[in-house]
């Protein structure tokens, strides 16, 4: 595929997991939130990372997600600036002290229900898990305070 071609397959992928996620923000209760959602996709810092990066099938895994561990530094360094300017993602709470510790922090309730919003949606593509499903298979890889891993854990109808 050539470069116009992946450009306009990445932006459709791009408006549908916002529409996605749009509809899920508007069920619980933020609909600005899921409006705004991922805008920063569009920067040069992202957008040609990302067009380059999934254009080919290796990163994927069976379950839908991509395996960043086979990624280029470009990637890489696109996916670390996502996490940074988006706190729906829960790698922007955790922080790391000059100690060496790491220190998490509460992800506050209109992020929690974009974080959720923005799983829910991923659900809906054909290629991946349900959130249950997807959830129980990578909570441990999922650093959350204990405050927002219940909170997710009761939206999802999860009791362990």
């Amino acid at each position: 595929m050539n470069t116009v071609g992946r450009n306009i397959k990445y932006f459709k992928y791009v408006l549908r997991h916002k529409w996605y996620v749009f509809l899920e923000a508007c069920k619980l209760g933020i609909p600005w939130r899921g409006l705004v959602h991922d805008f920063s996709k569009f920067s040069s810092a992202e957008w040609k990372p990302r067009v380059q990066g999934f254009s080919g099938k290796c990163l994927k895994r069976a379950d839908g997600t991509f395996d960043l561990s086979k990624a280029n530094d470009a990637l890489i360094r696109s996916w670390f600036v996502h996490y940074r300017k988006n706190p729906h993602h829960w790698q922007w709470w955790i922080t790391f002290l000059d100690t060496g510790s790491m220190v998490t922090l509460p992800i506050s309730d209109e992020y929690r229900r974009e974080m959720l919003a923005d799983w829910l949606a991923v659900s809906r593509l054909p290629d991946r898990l349900d959130v249950i499903p997807w959830y129980l298979q990578n909570k441990d890889k999922i650093i959350l305070h204990p405050e927002t891993r219940e909170w997710i854990e009761t939206k999802l109808g999860i009791f362990e």
